[in-house]
C-alpha cells in the first residue's frame, strides 16, 4: 500500500473528518489523527517537554558490543506528580480514546541520526485490549509499518507536529512499527506514547 492509497481511505472520528484509517481487519488496527492539538499548544508543549525534561541516555547491548540507544527517553505513570502540560496530554487522549491510560513514555529523536528500529510494543507489560497512542511534537518524521509476515505489507506515515497515531493491542502481534533514520537535516522532535500498562 502507498501513500496515495493510505491517505484515500479517510472516515469520519473522534477527531474529525480528516483522520485516517490506515489498517483494519482481523490482524489489528492503525489510524492517523492529524492536528488533535493546535500548532500553537504543539510548540508551546515541545518546547516545555524539551528544556524542561530530565532526559535519560541508554546504552544496549547489540551482539558483542555495548552501544548507545540512538535517542533519549524518559518514563511516567499517571500517579507520578507530572507536570501540568503532561497531565493535559493525559486527560485529552484519555477522553478522545476513551481509554484509560495509565502511563506515558517520552522519546527524544534530536537529529536525523536518531532512530528506533523496527519493532512491537512489549505486550507482556501492557494490559491485554486498550490501543497505544502516539502524540507527535516538533519536526515531522516518517514511520514505518512493516507486516511481520508475508505478503509483508508496508506502510509509510509522516507523523506531524500535533498528530495522534493510534494503533490496536492486536496490530502489535502482526506488525512491527519504527523510526528511521534520515538522510537530510532534520529538527527535533518528541513524542509521547501512551499505555495502559500492568498495574
Amino acid at each position: 500500500m502507498n501513500n496515495a492509497q493510505t491517505k484515500s481511505m479517510v472516515q469520519t472520528s473522534l477527531f474529525g473528518a480528516n483522520s485516517a484509517s490506515l489498517l483494519s481487519g482481523d490482524e489489528g488496527e492503525v489510524s492517523y489523527y492529524p492536528n488533535v492539538i493546535s500548532p500553537e499548544k504543539a510548540a508551546r508543549w515541545f518546547a516545555y517537554f524539551h528544556e524542561r525534561t530530565t532526559w535519560q541516555a541508554e546504552r544496549r547491548q547489540m551482539y558483542d558490543r555495548e552501544i548507545d540507544v540512538p535517542r533519549l527517553h524518559i518514563h511516567f505513570s499517571l500517579d507520578d506528580n507530572v507536570a501540568p502540560p503532561l497531565r493535559e496530554a493525559f486527560s485529552l487522549v484519555t477522553h478522545y480514546l476513551r481509554t484509560p491510560f495509565n502511563s506515558v513514555g517520552l522519546n527524544l529523536y534530536r537529529d536525523k541520526h536518531d532512530s528506533v528500529a523496527p519493532h512491537n510494543d512489549k505486550l507482556e507489560f501492557l494490559r491485554a485490549g486498550p490501543p497505544i497512542a502516539l502524540l507527535s511534537l516538533g519536526a515531522t518524521r516518517r514511520m514505518i509499518i512493516r507486516q511481520k509476515k508475508a505478503p509483508r505489507q508496508r506502510l509509510n506515515v509522516d507523523l506531524e507536529a500535533g498528530s495522534l497515531l493510534v494503533m490496536s493491542w492486536t496490530s502489535q502481534l502482526h506488525y512491527d512499527h519504527g523510526i528511521p533514520k534520515e538522510r537530510d537535516t532534520v529538527g527535533p522532535r518528541i513524542s509521547l506514547a501512551f499505555r495502559v500498562s500492568r498495574t
